[in-house]
């Protein structure tokens, strides 16, 4: 139809009866007209609620793939009811933002690492206690919904205007150096070291560093302006953002668990029908169930991937994991000063691991 009328107004033209300029605001006129008519014909399908979630990492990192696996399930379960929208690589927040994000309603939902609530709730890093829980089946326990130390945890973090829906497991902590491993306190003197919180940081003044804190987004350029000497995260971390073109060595100490948390605004939650609500905590579980059983796998996957790009990994001795956690015994004292009565109970909960 609309080409119909173009081309007969094209006919007036070549026949004088109408001059270039008019036939050219017509054609515009009525294209527009058209397209308003197209759209207004066509029917609007929008979700009922939106939720957006917003994460440091890549989403080719192994907590963006379970975000989207989480996606996947809510707005399947939901026929769309629910849209999802996952903001990666701190593009909305960083890690460090995302607490105050979340509880002030900023933004419906955010992931953050567990220790960016220790200034609200000190008893939080009790993961980063120097080799509190050095296997999994510790972690395993620890972290269970519901345990003697997830548990108040949780519903601590409800008076931050947040509500937990699910954790992700990040595994554990190791260093990342250039010229050879950070395998025992005298390896760690002098030297400057990323950290991504004031517990890892005290743990590493007490072995001879000395601690910066810098964002998980920032540490490639850290590491590759030599802003720090060594890094500490997650080896999966390595892999996700190629840390191995930065750094050359990975000393596999595992002396913290890292535990990222996935919370939402809980006035927004609040909000929400019970049947929204029930598909989302669904889902949540699934993706806990998943990211944690897939751990294992993906720290391997990782190391495999930082050899295959010429790192090399060192596994300090039993010897020097002893000289590490004799000079680390005063992070723990700092821990109970500061975390109070909590603290003390999740030390003790954790000590019948």
């Amino acid at each position: 139809m609309i080409s119909k009328k173009l081309a007969f107004l094209n006919s007036l033209c070549l026949h004088g009866k109408i001059n270039r300029e008019e036939i050219m605001k017509k054609s515009l006129n009525l294209i527009l007209a058209t397209a308003v008519v197209t759209a207004l014909a066509i029917p609007a399908f929008s979700a009922e609620v939106t939720m957006r979630i917003s994460l440091q990492l890549p989403l080719k990192s192994h907590l963006g793939q379970n975000l989207l696996l989480f996606k996947e399930q809510v707005e399947a379960k939901s026929n769309g009811d629910i849209e999802v929208q996952i903001y990666d690589s701190a593009q909305l927040y960083k890690d460090k933002e995302v607490p105050a994000a979340v509880g002030s309603g900023s933004i419906e939902a955010g992931v953050a690492s567990l220790t960016r609530y220790v200034g609200d709730i000190p008893a939080v890093d009790i993961f980063y206690q120097p080799f509190l829980f050095d296997n999994e089946e510790k972690v395993r326990k620890a972290v269970a919904k519901g345990s003697e130390i997830r548990g108040p945890i949780d519903e601590a973090i409800k008076g931050t205007g947040s509500t937990v829906l699910w954790w992700q497991a990040y595994g554990g902590a190791i260093m990342l150096s250039n010229g050879g491993p950070i395998a025992n306190p005298e390896d760690m003197k002098g030297k400057k070291v990323r950290v991504f919180g004031k517990t890892l940081g005290q743990f590493v003044e007490a072995t001879g560093g000395a601690p910066t804190l810098i964002s998980g987004s920032e540490q490639y350029l850290a590491y590759q302006r030599g802003t720090v000497d060594v890094g500490m995260t997650g080896v999966s971390g390595v892999k996700s953002r190629k840390l191995y073109e930065v750094m050359d060595t990975i000393t596999v100490t595992n002396h913290a668990d890292i535990e990222f948390i996935v919370v939402t605004n809980t006035d927004w939650w609040n909000g929400l029908t019970d049947g929204q609500r029930a598909i989302i905590s669904d889902a949540a579980a699934m993706a806990e169930a998943s990211v944690r059983d897939k751990m294992s796998s993906i720290e391997a996957e990782a190391y495999e991937v930082a050899k295959q790009n010429g790192m090399n990994v060192v596994t300090p001795s039993a010897a020097d994991i002893a000289a590490f956690k004799q000079a680390a015994s005063s992070v723990y004292d700092a821990y109970k000063e500061k975390a109070g009565d909590m603290g003390a109970k999740l030390l003790e909960a954790a000590s019948k691991y």
